[in-house]
């Protein structure tokens, strides 16, 4: 299956829950996220604040905040490029073009003092390789730091048995979803 049916697929399957129920299913991921213990170990942590089709991550961000974490959202600009803005508060959300929220933070720049990031997704494979949204915009900016500890969060039925993968394709080190994998 190619990469545009799966992300299809997913788009419909995202359709067949309701709110509440991908609430739920959110609270279930994020529970685990914070028992990851590279999470709990972690001072600087870059996460994604969701949009309404992903893993709710808005309480996750404050409450990682609130507990003394460095906490850095991306923000995209232009066509093709991210980047990354410190979180303090939601007075650094400015809400887009597009009707979503996005940071307004300081640029954070140093990027190997990152511990962890959360990273959303289409779908993933329990290899780590990752659907995103056809943009590229995680690709180009996980590159750029290798070493550091990725972690795709999504809900049970983006899980797939394989993702076809291209060179400039980064994957994850762990996935985490609502059920154990």
């Amino acid at each position: 299956m190619e990469k545009r049916d799966m992300r299809r697929n997913i788009r419909m399957l995202k359709k067949q829950y309701t709110e509440v129920q991908l609430r739920e299913k959110s609270r279930l991921v994020i529970n685990r996220l914070m028992e990851n213990e590279s999470v709990r170990k972690a001072r600087t942590i870059c996460l994604y604040y969701s949009l309404p089709d992903e893993v709710y991550t808005h309480d996750l961000v404050e409450n990682l905040m609130k507990a003394g974490k460095e906490v850095l959202l991306p923000r995209v600009i232009g066509e093709e490029e991210m980047e990354i803005r410190k979180y303090t508060g939601m007075q650094d959300m400015t809400v887009s073009a597009y009707h979503i929220f996005e940071p307004s933070g300081e640029l954070f720049t140093a990027y190997h003092d990152i511990d962890v990031v959360v990273v959303p997704g289409m779908g993933f494979d329990k290899e780590g390789n990752r659907l995103g949204r056809g943009r590229g915009y995680y690709d180009r900016f996980l590159c750029q730091i290798p070493e550091i500890y990725k972690i795709g969060i999504c809900f049970d039925f983006q899980i797939m048995d394989k993702i076809p993968t291209e060179s400039t394709d980064i994957a994850v080190n762990t996935v985490i979803s609502n059920v154990a994998l």
